[in-house]
């Protein structure tokens, strides 16, 4: 397995991720948006464990067990965030689950701390 190629791979798709967060945010799609600020945060932090096991990272969603397997620690107002957006990541994938969406404001507030969490953890590879 390339290590580099793999972190590239992970470290992209988020890159991508945040200009879909905010325009499915900026165009009242929360949820959706949400979603993808959900992704956003799985993706950098899969980089981290590749960067950290020289392993492919595990088949999960869950930011908090992702951050273990990096082996990063995060303040705690971070580490709550992070489980905050646990369940954002449900919507798409079971349709029985359906959170109700956040206010615009603070969707908003929502994809700013992704991004300001996003850019901490791309600077740290």
């Amino acid at each position: 397995m390339d290590i580099n190629k793999q972190i590239e791979y992970w470290r992209s798709g988020a890159v991508n991720d945040i200009d879909t967060a905010e325009l499915l945010i900026k165009n009242n799609k929360l949820l959706h948006g949400l979603f993808f600020c959900h992704l956003v945060l799985e993706k950098i932090l899969k980089a981290h464990v590749v960067n950290n096991t020289k392993q492919v990272p595990p088949k999960s969603h869950d930011l908090l067990y992702l951050i273990k397997k990096a082996d990063i620690n995060l303040d705690s107002v971070d580490s709550e965030f992070l489980g905050l957006m646990m369940k954002y990541q449900l919507e798409g994938r079971y349709p029985e689950y359906y959170p109700m969406p956040p206010s615009i404001k603070k969707s908003n507030e929502y994809l700013s701390k992704t991004k300001d969490i996003f850019k901490c953890l791309k600077e740290k590879l």
